[in-house]
């Protein structure tokens, strides 16, 4: 009797259970990783251990409340026998992949999935900020402000800094999925809004109305809104500095779904401070769960708690596609999903 490859669930599993068993159970013996430390975890993954032989790994970001990321040094105590690790999520930034290539394992995400709750979070900042709906919102709930302990209520002048969007011209940073979403829902405005985009090359099959760029600073030049959409690597963090900032034109807007980590937090600051940047829209930050307090002071600035995929949708497809590259791993020796460090 042939003996089926272990897979190891390492985190949480809320809306696929029956995709795990669809998809895996027929060709793999499925474990759970019940670890409640880093240390015990490293334990049962020993040669006596109930997680040794395994040959693949779905990881969820919610694994690194007990165990941590998949830093350097949890990779090094993986068995030898582990060649795929299923990332649930298109940032994997908790993953070394230095570490993973050092060991012969491959790494996978979940592009696509993530697409269109990612880019309608984009949306809604871009929206907010630019009309200044943040502001009306925190107007709204503040009642300290009025005689009575009633609402507050929409400031004078507030037409004089809010802008329609289809006035403004959307500068894409990394047209991936996402980006490209987000330009398809922006050009619903009449007239639509205008639609840059500088990545590492030419995307293939982009819409006519999609202008791609010579380079970043062509982009950050012509662009009223800059919308960050590249993944978390070493060249990518402070990707947009001071330098970067100052070269958008002065009153535009900065939107952030990606990683914290890409921009300047303190050169984003300064720029609010001085009102070079007419607001941003942020859902990422550096250190997450912590928000720097200057933030929460500016009245033009919409922030969101890291939402950006947080749909029953959004998580039911990033599940089962990180369960369908380990499949996939098993019956052709290679999930779709690869990341770009190995291709």
């Amino acid at each position: 009797m042939t003996t089926k490859p272990r897979v190891l669930i390492c985190g949480d599993i809320v809306w696929a259970h029956e995709q795990v068993r669809s998809l895996l159970g027929p060709i793999a013996e499925v474990v759970r990783m019940d670890s409640s430390s880093r240390e015990e975890f490293c334990k049962e993954l020993e040669a006596d251990g109930k997680f040794s032989g395994t040959v693949a790994i779905y990881r969820h970001n919610s694994s690194a409340d007990r165990i941590g990321i998949f830093d350097k040094d949890l990779v090094e105590h993986l068995p030898s026998s582990v060649k795929w690790i299923a990332h649930n999520g298109a940032g994997y930034d908790q993953i070394d992949v230095d570490a993973c290539k050092s060991k012969g394992i491959k790494v996978s995400n979940t592009p696509g999935a993530v697409d269109d709750a990612t880019a309608t979070t984009a949306l809604y900042l871009l929206i907010s900020v630019t009309r200044l709906y943040c502001l009306g919102e925190r107007v709204v709930r503040d009642t300290s402000k009025t005689a009575s302990g009633s609402p507050g209520w929409k400031p004078s002048g507030i037409s004089n800094s809010a802008h329609d969007p289809s006035a403004l011209v959307l500068g894409i940073l990394g047209m991936g999925g996402i980006g490209l979403r987000l330009a398809y829902l922006c050009r619903a405005f009449d007239p639509p809004m205008r639609v840059l985009y500088y990545s590492r090359s030419v995307k293939p099959d982009m819409p006519d109305w999609a202008e791609y760029v010579q380079s970043q600073d062509e982009l950050l030049e012509r662009s009223d809104v800059l919308s960050v959409h590249v993944p978390l690597r070493d060249d990518t963090v402070g990707l947009i500095g001071e330098k970067e900032i100052r070269k958008l034109r002065k009153g535009s807007y900065i939107v952030n779904t990606a990683r914290g980590k890409i921009i300047d937090e303190e050169a984003l600051i300064g720029a609010l401070e001085d009102g070079h940047l007419a607001g941003a829209g942020l859902d990422v930050y550096p250190n997450e769960p912590n928000i720097n307090p200057k933030l929460l002071t500016f009245s033009n600035v919409a922030l969101l708690p890291h939402m950006g995929t947080e749909t029953r949708e959004a998580q039911c497809k990033m599940e089962v596609r990180a369960l369908t590259n380990i499949k996939d791993f098993l019956e052709k020796g290679v999930g779709r999903d690869l990341i770009v460090e190995y291709q």
